[in-house]
């Protein structure tokens, strides 16, 4: 995935006609106008002395449809992404590599499902994520989320669902302890939260946690204090596992949750071919990100006011 020069034509690849209509009727998305933003996007980045950015073509216009079009906050998220992935360094660093045992390892256990959706289907992306199905003594909260977050960067590059129409996570909390409670890095959840929230280029449609016997529901809501404000509101708690129906159609998932789409192998196998493909992406990545001392603001910069410790989200100052 080589970068392009900073003059060439951008290729986009053409959605299909009923994610189209949802991306002029909710993104603002003027279709003869893509390439000529996607150019001054990718020329705007040659001018941050401090942002070393990708430039490729989707890349970049995942950013523009998640801020639908203005510019202005395209830049920001941009900025955004890559400043705070350098302050969760306990999920992205040189472990998130497909070359990382640990990783293959996490893919193969089934605990992160992209469920297939028809092309012409309106719903969000989703991911069943089986939050009690690995070992928490091999495993932190964190080696998860590192192998969420490499499944989520290959799902805002390469399908347009997740950028028109956002995404959805169902998080099956079968047989739940207390143990896997304590399991949870809370610093970490908030972090990331805030990451996915505020710099993925993807409009998080909700989380639902099925499967919750009933003691633990008040510890589930408790949960809801780790998330921002804005994700609050789109987090639900089952004690079952029928929501999910309303949510999924049964002919997309697997059988293991009642569906008729195969198995869960399946969804496994089509994830670790995939991760594969993207090798040279996730070696590419320690060459991109923010020099702070490059940056220029009105003040000093603090990844603090990004996730709420200090009041403020600073002022970022660009030309």
């Amino acid at each position: 995935m080589d970068p392009p020069a900073l003059d060439t034509p951008p290729e986009i690849r053409p959605l299909p006609p009923v994610l189209q209509e949802v991306a002029i009727c909710e993104l603002n998305e003027k279709p003869e106008l893509i390439e000529d933003d996607v150019l001054a996007f990718r020329q705007w980045i040659h001018t941050q002395k401090h942002l070393k950015a990708r430039t490729n073509d989707q890349f970049l216009l995942a950013f523009l449809r998640g801020s639908k079009y203005s510019m202005e906050r395209a830049k920001q998220k941009l900025d955004r992404y890559y400043t705070l992935k350098a302050a969760i360094p306990e999920v992205f660093n040189e472990g998130r590599s497909v070359d990382n045992p640990q990783v293959l390892e996490i893919v193969r256990q089934g605990i992160i499902l992209q469920i297939p959706l028809p092309e012409n289907d309106r719903r969000p992306c989703v991911t069943i994520i089986r939050a009690t199905s690995y070992d928490i003594n091999k495993y932190k909260f964190s080696d998860i989320v590192r192998v969420g977050s490499m499944f989520g960067e290959i799902m805002m590059i390469e399908d347009d669902r997740s950028t028109v129409c956002g995404f959805l996570e169902i998080m099956d909390m079968i047989g739940v302890t207390g143990a896997h409670l304590f399991h949870l890095q809370p610093d970490i959840l908030r972090k990331f939260s805030v990451f996915a929230d505020e710099a993925m280029p993807m409009r998080q449609k909700g989380t639902c946690f099925i499967n919750i016997p009933s003691p633990f529901e008040k510890g589930f809501n408790t949960l809801k204090g780790f998330f921002p404000e804005k994700m609050k509101s789109r987090i639900s708690v089952c004690s079952t596992h029928d929501i999910i129906y309303d949510m999924v159609p049964r002919e997309c998932l697997p059988e293991e949750y009642g569906g008729t789409n195969g198995t869960m192998q399946d969804i496994i196998d089509r994830m670790e071919a995939k991760l594969l493909r993207y090798r040279d992406y996730f070696l590419q990545e320690p060459n991109y990100g923010t020099d702070e001392k490059l940056r220029k603001i009105d003040r000093a910069y603090s990844v603090d006011s990004a996730f709420g410790t200090d009041g403020y989200f600073r002022k970022l100052e660009f030309d």
